[in-house]
């Protein structure tokens, strides 16, 4: 990753706040309705919207940590059992959304994690209307192989995060919305390896990496 730290930093962090606006907005106007209800029913209502709210924020926290952060221990591998945890909090908990969850491994390095997770964002994403959502990964002696794929009714891609992905947007026209592609690709760069995304006819959406073993 060329582009200067701090720069990246801040691009995270507006993506950051653009992502947990919604449920902590809400969390605010759901209180602020239970301070001047007083229907026992409509109360009840209010309770269990600020419950959703809170627990779509946290989800939310939790797949950030683990996407983007320094979640997952010191170690060198994390339990991949996490980033399933981390996508079924992020869009199955919802129900309208379904994993296939295809990891052959126990563990995963964290860069591979960070991928998996990078890019099972961006194709969560683009399930507008819900849809099934596989993610895979399998571990040889060559590296890790990285597969996403994403099948839905009207389903929304940037054409900007294909470019992004693929390294074809200039540093500094990287956008905040951009940051978790830009992440995946700086990445996978660094390993060695390449992000591939399918072509934009398909009627599905379908991501793949490989990130080689340090030699």
């Amino acid at each position: 990753m060329t582009m200067h730290p701090t720069d990246f930093a801040s691009l995270l962090c507006s993506r950051l706040c653009h992502d947990l606006l919604s449920p902590v907005g809400a969390l605010n106007n759901g209180l602020e309705l239970l301070a001047d209800e007083h229907d026992p029913e409509m109360r009840a209502k209010c309770l269990e919207l600020l419950n959703e709210s809170a627990t779509a924020s946290a989800n939310k926290l939790k797949f950030f940590r683990l996407a983007f952060g320094a979640a997952g221990g010191f170690g060198e591998e994390v339990d991949a059992g996490e980033a399933k945890l981390a996508i079924e909090g992020m869009y199955i908990n919802s129900g309208r959304v379904q994993l296939g969850w295809l990891v052959s491994t126990p563990t995963l390095a964290k860069p591979a994690i960070k991928v998996m997770l990078n890019l099972a964002l961006i194709a969560g994403d683009a399930l507008v209307r819900g849809g099934r959502l596989d993610v895979g990964a399998e571990t040889s002696a060559a590296g890790t192989e990285i597969v996403v794929r994403a099948e839905g009714p009207r389903m929304v891609l940037d054409p900007e995060l294909r470019k992004v992905l693929t390294g074809q947007v200039p540093e500094d026209a990287i956008t905040p919305r951009a940051a978790p592609a830009w992440l995946a690709y700086s990445i996978a760069k660094n390993c060695g390896g390449t992000v591939m995304v399918s072509d934009p006819a398909q009627e599905f959406v379908l991501f793949g990496a490989n990130l080689p073993h340090p030699r």
